[in-house]
């Protein structure tokens, strides 16, 4: 049920996801606080741009667990929301570790400060990635996931597993979003649409995988933040939900919209399928449409429109 003044706090708050989120819940005049632990996977500049323009961020690890536990009681938590994750499935190769500090052990300490308050609702970021080798497409929440393609999808599953045990055990709201590919304004630039863009204006090679022969299910970030927000007011008890556009595209139209708006010729380079990825995602978004009311509005088309406009003027692009 929908409350006007709710207090949440998000983790991982000058993250992409994050800070669009703050920005909208803010607007509509909740309470909204957060940490992030700034670090230097991209350009810290990034994160400390987007923390510039909200007005609380402290600067702590998810796996600072006394430090955030303070914070939460301080501000009175009713909401949290985790985003904060190490993202990627290339940068997994050579720094697994890194994933297994934060996304497996920094959500073990986000699940006991919900233990010991299992009155706050908790809404937490999960990924396509969990679908791994799945064959089957669209994939939905109902299909097994138990063939992860890479690490991070592993992790992802596992804080699944992890919090559906703190649920069972201890009551807690909880409520998984796995996401598709994610993209906007103010995005991360390990992203495709992102090097894409920059490779394209600075006429260097881009490096297409699989021969470009890749399709992913590009969501804009607005429709993102729609679909979390009608989460955290449906406060399941548990549920998990997919949140996609519901229509897979091919890489190559996304550098032809590249291509058009700069008025200048990609250049690719042909590689083979690496390791750890998939050829294409899909989400079946049957089930957030029915419960959470979730109808994604914007095309491919539309969207890259919007970030390309603002990439202009963004002086970290």
């Amino acid at each position: 049920m929908a409350n006007s003044r709710k207090r949440i706090l998000i983790t991982g708050i000058a993250g992409f996801i994050g800070f669009h989120l703050a920005k909208k819940l803010l607007a509509r005049e909740d309470m909204v606080v957060g940490c992030d632990n700034f670090n230097p996977y991209y350009d810290p500049a990034l994160k400390k741009e987007r923390a510039a323009l909200l007005p609380e961020v402290l600067h702590c690890d998810i796996n600072d667990e006394q430090t955030l536990e303070t914070y939460v009681e301080k501000h009175q938590i009713t909401h949290l929301v985790h985003l904060a994750a190490q993202a990627g499935v290339r940068y997994i190769i050579t720094h697994p570790e890194k994933y297994q500090e934060t996304n497996s052990n920094g959500f073990f300490h986000i699940l006991e400060i919900l233990r010991r308050r299992p009155h706050i609702k908790f809404t937490f970021a999960s990924s396509s990635s969990v679908y791994g080798l799945n064959k089957k497409i669209p994939f939905s929440e109902n299909d097994v996931t138990d063939s992860p393609a890479n690490f991070y999808g592993a992790t992802k599953k596992s804080n699944e597993l992890m919090a559906h045990a703190y649920h069972n055990l201890y009551g807690i709201a909880t409520t998984a979003l796995r996401f598709f590919t994610v993209y906007g304004p103010f995005g991360r630039p390990d992203m495709a649409y992102y090097s894409f863009t920059k490779a394209i204006r600075e006429e260097k090679p881009i490096r297409l995988f699989n021969h470009g022969n890749m399709k992913r299910d590009f969501t804009y970030i607005d429709d993102i933040i729609d679909g979390i927000i009608a989460a955290i007011d449906y406060e399941a008890a548990f549920e998990v939900f997919n949140l996609g556009n519901n229509r897979p595209e091919e890489l190559r139209k996304m550098i032809q919209i590249i291509e058009d708006f700069t008025q200048k010729k990609a250049i690719l380079e042909m590689l083979p399928m690496p390791q750890g990825e998939i050829q294409i995602t899909y989400a079946d978004i049957t089930k957030a449409q029915k419960i959470l009311g979730f109808s994604p509005k914007i095309s491919l088309e539309d969207g890259m429109q919007r970030f390309l406009e603002w990439s202009t003027s963004c002086s970290l692009c």
